[in-house]
C-alpha cells in the first residue's frame, strides 16, 4: 500500500452525493486524495455521509477548499500539473495528457461542468474522453473521473 497519495481528484461545485461518493470510493481504492471546491450542494460531514452508506467516506484523504483562488493559492499547483476535464475540449484526448505524480484531474459540476473563465485562463489544459456517439451529451462524472483516474494511473506507474 502507498503511503502518499500518487495525484489529486478535484472536483468543483459537486452537486450530487452519489456521485462525489463513488469518486471518494475511487480515491481510496487508489489512495488518491480527494479536493472538493465550494460550493458543495449537499452535506458531507461523516454522519450524512454514513446515512447514505458511504461507511468508507473516513479512509477519504479529503480536503475542501472555498473557492479555486484559495486552492490555487494552498496547493500552488504548477500549470502543467492541471489536467481539466471537459466535453467541450478541443485538446487531445485524455489518452495523451501526460500524467505526473502529484498532478490534479479537476472536474467541474454535473450540470454547468468547470466555470468558463477556467477555460480563458487554461485553454491548453483541457482534456476530453472520447464519445464516439452524439446520442450521449456526456458521461456521468463519477465514471469520468474514475475513467480518467485509471488512465492516469497507469501513465504514472509505467
Amino acid at each position: 500500500m502507498l503511503n502518499k497519495p500518487l495525484f489529486n481528484i478535484v472536483l468543483v461545485a459537486p452537486e450530487i452525493p452519489g456521485n462525489t461518493g463513488s469518486i471518494g470510493r475511487t480515491c481510496v481504492a487508489l489512495n488518491l486524495r480527494l479536493i472538493l471546491i465550494k460550493p458543495i450542494a449537499f452535506d458531507i460531514d461523516e454522519k450524512a455521509v454514513r446515512r447514505a452508506g458511504l461507511d468508507y467516506w473516513k479512509h477519504v484523504d479529503l480536503k475542501v477548499y472555498e473557492n479555486w483562488e484559495e486552492f490555487i493559492q494552498q496547493e500552488n499547483p504548477h500549470e502543467k500539473d492541471l489536467f481539466l476535464f471537459s466535453r467541450f475540449s478541443q485538446q487531445s484526448s485524455f489518452f495523451d495528457a501526460g500524467y505526473e505524480k502529484n498532478c490534479y484531474l479537476v472536474f467541474g459540476s454535473e450540470t454547468k461542468g468547470l466555470p468558463p473563465e477556467m477555460g480563458l485562463k487554461y485553454p491548453d489544459r483541457y482534456f476530453a474522453l472520447p464519445m464516439f456517439n452524439d446520442h450521449i451529451r456526456s458521461l456521468n462524472l463519477s465514471n469520468a473521473a474514475t475513467a480518467a483516474a485509471y488512465e492516469a494511473l497507469r501513465n504514472i506507474l509505467n
